[in-house]
């Protein structure tokens, strides 16, 4: 990316303006798509600092390989270890071989007892190890598992001499532009994360944001980034604070060059400070300790996007239609997200069942969310359930600290549109108080219990509806790492339908059709153009959101298919087949509605009669750059430029379809394990004449892409010389 930068950066230097301005502004505008788009995909995804080694194993499985992420800290990548050993533990030390004579690296960090845990079994774990005392990587020789009751080396890894760990980078203050911006010296302390000191801003900005994007000075072309807790809002005032803020997850400094107070209005730069190309960073693993975002404010809570945000591998209906929940393990700490499709004066609640058995209410440990409209925020609160009854400080439905214990549910983020509520907030894993919580368990699943309702006098939960809680038993393993079985985004339901649709995207007489992954564009998108609901993920043909392909009878066509090849990994498993359902999904049916479909490529049958899809092959998806932003693009064109690809390691699936006579005039491309993914494939006569379907489909889509492809490659072709020996 830093390449292609300094060569875009070193092009407009060494050409004079006059001949700048000459180049319609169409191509300005696709060289910057272009160069953005080339400059985030693969872009340090593999960057887990400088590389140290991998473990020598001597006993019970150890392997693994480690990195230097920074001067304290170490990276180990797929760590194994059996667990067997009696008292082992990661030792370090400086003598010329791995010894007794060394020291303990504790994992996990923040172990609650005086000394560390003994290491557990771990089975293709990422390990951040951060030496204690203050002690640095260039003060020790060797790592080790060591087991400190026998003396044993279960495995060891060297420490290069010459080892130069990344570090953070000092960077100059912001420029003094407008809105009386300054700060101190900003840092860099990994690739995601600026620390800005005494930060001042008038806050007056009518919509200024921190803001990110390429080239040598701030433009229009940029993404914001979220403030100090996470927020998308505009900013407000700063006075003297000293704050962390992270870049979106798609986006790394070696991705940018500059960190700006942007007004997004009024496309109005308040200051700015560069990013230097020659950045040798830590990688951003987790290991960057972040200020938690109650420090900042803690009486009030953010409005950022958590669907955008705060990517979860788990997903479960607890109201069909109307709560969901997503979570995740984090260390020791499980992340939760309640997303409900509620009024603005109710509450969602979910927590443990008050009898692990079965599912009751009464002993429950549960954290009610909600949106206050009147403040603007959102809310995180813990509750013991020991009745049915409003509070009366000893008994009912009582908050944690009404009872004299404390609130353990932390809140992360929130955001409410389209009448739907969605909080993130994180809760302990292990029970602070004996009577009022319980432990999360992670080795077994867990009964839970979940409700919305009414929120009374000073936002206390009220009696719910028999038909707002759960009523059947549901069991969730808090461990997973990728339960996922919601089938689509309350976001997506009736009040988000009163958008206008982007038109559908047609291909016409192409041969070749490249199958990847990608968002379903919300209302906009999948659902407004085929009237279905649909998940999180859909086909993107060409980089075109399920176009409608049309064929020749007689005529051989090519899918490259990168839908995934784990079966084990359902989220990231869809070979494409063709059919005549419009649904799909042939891996989820029973045998009776297999039969219904007809399959035309892509499946077929061992000896044993069963089905298997041809086209599994390397997963590839689109991915917000920031957050979803369909709602906001007029056109999928603006809504495309918003994501980035990522790709698997591996090779694509491949399916060559020599269209039948017989095949009907209308079938579908699908995925095999989940309904609703693909679209309509148009099958006409051999001949058959093209003109009027060109026509519609220039109509419907503009000239814009093909005017990029034929500016981009005449300027390339006048320049190619010049670039060619910048």
């Amino acid at each position: 990316m830093a390449v292609v930068r300094m060569a875009t950066k070193r092009f407009f230097a060494t050409h004079d303006a006059n001949s700048v301005k000459n180049y319609n502004i169409a191509v300005f505008l696709c060289i910057t798509i272009f160069v953005l788009h080339s400059g985030n995909a693969g872009v340090l995804e593999d960057n887990y600092g400088r590389y140290i080694g991998s473990f020598k194993g001597y006993a019970h499985g150890v392997r693994g390989t480690v990195y230097a992420v920074d001067e304290n800290t170490l990276f180990i990548r797929e760590f194994f270890y059996d667990g067997i050993g009696p008292t082992a533990y990661f030792w370090a030390g400086k003598s010329s071989r791995t010894s007794p004579d060394g020291f303990t690296i504790p994992y996990p960090e923040d172990f609650p007892a005086v000394e560390p845990p003994p290491l557990q079994t771990h089975n293709n774990s990422n390990i951040i190890l951060r030496l204690p005392g203050g002690k640095r990587i260039k003060d020790i020789k060797w790592l080790s598992v060591w087991c400190r009751r026998f003396t044993v080396n279960f495995g060891e890894v060297f420490i290069p001499i010459t080892l130069d760990p990344p570090k953070p980078r000092i960077l100059p203050e912001f420029k003094r532009f407008a809105h009386s911006l300054r700060s101190g010296n900003i840092s860099i302390l990994d690739a995601r994360t600026f620390y800005i000191p005494n930060l001042h801003y008038d806050g007056l900005g009518p919509d200024a944001y921190f803001f990110v994007g390429n080239g040598s000075e701030p433009s229009p072309y940029g993404v914001k980034v979220p403030n100090e807790i996470g927020s998308l809002e505009p900013l407000k005032g700063y006075q003297g604070e000293d704050i962390e803020i992270q870049l979106p997850r798609s986006l790394t400094m070696h991705s940018i060059d500059w960190l700006a107070v942007w007004c997004v209005q009024y496309t109005h730069n308040f200051g700015h400070v560069n990013i230097p190309d020659d950045l040798d960073v830590p990688p951003a693993l987790g290991q960057t300790k972040l200020t938690p975002t109650w420090w900042y404010n803690p009486t009030s809570s953010t409005t950022s996007d958590p669907e955008g945000h705060w990517d979860m591998n788990n997903c479960r209906d607890l109201l069909p239609g109307k709560l969901q929940v997503h979570w995740e393990v984090q260390n020791e700490w499980v992340q939760v997200q309640l997303t409900g499709k509620i009024r603005e004066n109710q509450y969602m609640a979910f927590g443990l069942s008050g009898n692990q058995n079965k599912m009751t209410m009464l002993g429950g440990d549960v954290v009610v969310v909600f949106y206050n409209r009147e403040k603007n925020s959102f809310h995180a609160e813990d509750y013991y359930l020991s009745a049915n009854t409003e509070c009366d400080g000893k008994n009912g439905v009582c908050q944690d600290e009404r009872l004299g214990g404390r609130n353990d549910a932390v809140l992360v983020t929130g955001t409410r549109r389209n009448g739907v509520t969605s909080v993130v907030y994180r809760r302990p894993v292990q029970t602070n108080e004996a009577i009022n919580d319980q432990q999360v368990p992670l080795d077994t699943a867990a009964m839970v219990i979940a409700a919305i309702g009414p929120l009374g006098s000073s936002d206390q939960p009220g009696a719910h509806d028999d038909l707002d809680m759960t009523k059947e038993e549901i069991k969730i393993n808090f461990n997973a790492k990728d339960d996922y079985s919601c089938s689509y985004s309350l976001f997506n339901t009736d009040d988000d339908m009163g958008r206008s649709a982007w038109p559908p995207n047609i291909i016409i007489g192409e041969k070749e059709f490249r199958a990847k992954l990608g968002p379903s564009g919300g209302s906009r998108g999948y659902m407004a153009i085929t009237g279905q609901m649909t998940g999180d993920i859909v086909w993107y043909i060409n980089d075109k959101l399920i176009p409608e392909i049309f064929v020749e009878r007689k005529q051989t066509y090519t899918f490259i298919v990168e839908g995934g090849n784990d079966p084990n990994n359902g989220g990231h498993y869809h070979p494409l087949y063709i059919t005549d359902s419009s649904e799909g999904g042939f891996g989820q049916k029973l045998d009776a509605d297999q039969r219904k479909q007809r399959v035309f490529a892509g499946i077929v049958y061992d000896s044993e009669g069963f089905p298997f899809p041809t086209t599994a092959g390397r997963y590839c998806e689109f991915k917000f750059k920031s957050y979803d932003r369909s709602a906001e693009m007029e056109t999928f064109d603006a809504f495309f430029d918003s994501l980035k690809l990522s790709c698997e390691n591996g090779n694509a699936g491949l399916l060559n379809w020599t269209v039948a006579e017989e095949t009907p005039d209308l079938v579908y491309y699908q995925s095999y394990s989940q309904p609703f993914v693909g679209w309509k494939i148009h099958v006409v006569d051999p001949g058959y004449k093209w003109k009027d379907d060109k026509d519609a489909a220039t109509r419907q889509h503009g000239g814009l892409p093909l005017t990029c492809a034929i500016l981009i490659t005449a300027v390339a072709v006048q320049r190619i010389f010049t670039i060619s020996l910048l």
